[in-house]
């Protein structure tokens, strides 16, 4: 698993370690002292390694030690993630990359990766952890919704791709969860200047959006521990769905988007948006 060491992922290893699975932990290397932290160390069914997601050697070498050492990966699950808070005219090209190299590029790769052994076997699970993000976008999140999407419609073409090697495909869908994380987004050098900035044309996007989400995060009833009962639900059956909404608003926002007619999604949604009437407006 990709991730583990914080959140939802940290969330996820305390309850996996209650069960008879075979775990191998990773996180990135300045992060693999929080294992400790949480009481989670080695024995002879956990493993811990160091893996940035983004370095194509890492990712080789922990495939290769898991398939020479303990055969292959039977389940795979991608949680890793990262996204910046910017508006499309506040990223670059770099921090576009960014989101896409571990939102997208990277699990994909992982996925690659291990389905030789899979497919030999015929039987394996993967597990994309995406977001409500992956379903619907929001302002000051074009990269992260972007690189969601993306992971959604890969995920979409492999799970036909490979079912008929009895390999499962799964997309986890979390909406608001009641956690610190939104703290550790990440702002661009623009958007970082605009949200601080009263006379930037943006700021009253930033001004309204931070502060809307950190709302609805504490408001939300799901917390880490929920959307990680779902996933380890998802990773038993036996025949799991393409997508797992994981939190009551992912259900809410899936069906507003399946049932409402466009036009009217879209303006429910603007309309919806923390003091829109302020946006734009010259200070």
């Amino acid at each position: 698993m990709t991730g583990a060491s914080t959140g939802l992922g940290l969330a996820l290893v305390r309850r996996l370690v209650q069960t008879e699975h075979r775990l191998v932990l990773t996180s990135r290397k300045e992060s693999l002292a929080r294992f400790a932290q949480a009481g989670i160390t080695e024995n002879e069914r956990i493993r811990i390694r160091a893996l940035d997601v983004t370095v194509l050697e890492q990712r080789l070498g922990l495939v290769e030690e898991l398939e020479r050492e303990l055969g292959g990966v039977d389940v795979l699950v991608n949680n890793a993630g990262a996204m910046y808070r910017a508006v499309l005219e506040h990223l670059s090209d770099i921090e576009q990359f960014v989101q896409l190299d571990v939102n997208y590029l990277a699990p994909m790769d992982l996925a690659r990766l291990v389905l030789p052994h899979m497919r030999a076997q015929r039987f394996g699970k993967i597990l994309n952890v995406s977001s409500v993000g992956g379903m619907m976008a929001m302002p000051t999140m074009a990269g992260y919704s972007a690189s969601k999407w993306a992971l959604e419609g890969a995920t979409e073409a492999l799970y036909y791709e490979v079912k008929p090697w009895n390999i499962d495909v799964t997309l986890v869908e979390p909406g608001f969860v009641r956690s610190d994380s939104y703290r550790n987004v990440r702002f661009t050098d623009q958007s970082s200047r605009s949200r601080d900035d009263v006379h930037e044309a943006y700021h009253a996007h930033y001004e309204e959006m931070g502060p809307f989400i950190a709302r609805m995060m504490k408001l939300a009833r799901a917390t880490p521990d929920h959307v990680a009962r779902k996933i380890v639900r998802v990773l038993h059956q036996r025949h799991p769905p393409l997508r797992a909404p994981a939190t009551l608003d992912a259900y809410l926002f899936s069906g507003m988007r399946r049932f409402l007619p466009r036009r009217v999604y879209h303006w429910l949604l603007y309309r919806t948006l923390p003091n829109v009437t302020r946006w734009g407006v010259e200070e």
